[in-house]
């Protein structure tokens, strides 16, 4: 009877203890991109080429926009949700509140554009609300998940552009940071091109070349000249200073490395800059 009892009395405690399992608030993802995907929904092509579109944005406007895509909020509400995300990732920069979030939930069939304080006399409910119903959900109900967040981000950055916002912070601070974010792909960049230049132009004509490849490349990704003039300083000098770390030998890299840099990874970490939101904004389903 002792074992009954205390069997029953387990039940009971591990009956009680599901409810409140069952209404545990759903985690928040670390912020380290602009896009995060907890569904494996998009392809690695599809996020880098959504973060490189984000960070040239950035780049060029100041705004930080950023795309969370979760399974569900529930046992919240995608509102109480989205909320807690912005407040724990702090998108746009401080005392500009320029933030925007874009968050999909998919196995809820909603979704919700989160506007910071900053954007909100621009990017409206109303204007919120007809990008999700006329942009996004149609390509959505399509099974078009990327085709939909690449348009609506479109459309968010098409009206984010028309505001007359302080610039992007320029000091030198500023475009070390830049210069840093973009460092791992011109490092790459500029071994290769480095190396197949040398070969068959010469070094001197092919330090040259690589470094007007690079600077055209970091102009296209940064959108700033003074970046772009940087970066191809760099190459030139690496190219042609370097002792062949990238050059080729009878078609093949000699000494070059695993094309990999710091961590392999080739992606810096993205941090929000201290924005604040109010719940402007508009939700959706699909």
């Amino acid at each position: 009877m002792n074992i009954l009892k205390s069997v029953s009395m387990l039940l009971l405690a591990v009956l009680a203890f599901l409810p409140c399992v069952a209404s545990a608030d759903v985690a928040i993802p670390p912020l380290t991109t602009h896009v995060t995907d907890e569904t494996t929904t998009l392809t690695s092509e599809q996020r880098l080429a959504l973060e490189q579109t984000l960070q040239a944005f950035e780049a060029k406007k100041g705004s930080q926009i950023s795309v969370l895509i979760v399974p569900t909020t529930q046992p919240e509400t995608i509102e109480q949700y989205s909320l807690r995300v912005v407040d724990q990732w702090k998108l746009g920069r401080g005392r500009i509140d320029d933030g925007v979030l874009l968050i999909i939930a998919k196995d809820d069939r909603t979704l919700r554009i989160e506007v910071g304080y900053g954007l909100e006399g621009a990017l409206t409910d109303a204007t919120s609300n007809r990008i999700i119903n006329e942009t996004i959900i149609p390509r959505f109900k399509q099974s078009d998940f990327f085709g939909g967040v690449s348009a609506g981000l479109d459309s968010i950055m098409s009206v984010i552009d028309g505001e007359p916002l302080p610039p992007p912070d320029q000091r030198a601070g500023g475009v070390s940071e830049q210069l840093a974010r973009y460092l791992p792909i011109l490092f790459v960049l500029t071994l290769v091109a480095g190396g197949v230049c040398r070969t068959l132009l010469g070094r001197l004509p092919g330090s040259v070349v690589t470094g007007g490849a690079v600077a055209a490349v970091a102009w296209m990704l940064s959108g700033s000249l003074l970046i772009a003039v940087l970066a191809g300083a760099i190459a030139l000098a690496f190219t042609l200073l370097g002792s062949g770390l990238g050059a080729y030998a009878g078609g093949r890299a000699v000494g070059g490395p695993s094309g990999r840099f710091g961590s392999g990874s080739g992606r810096t970490i993205f941090r929000g800059g201290g924005g604040g939101f109010g719940g402007g904004g508009a939700s959706g389903r699909w």
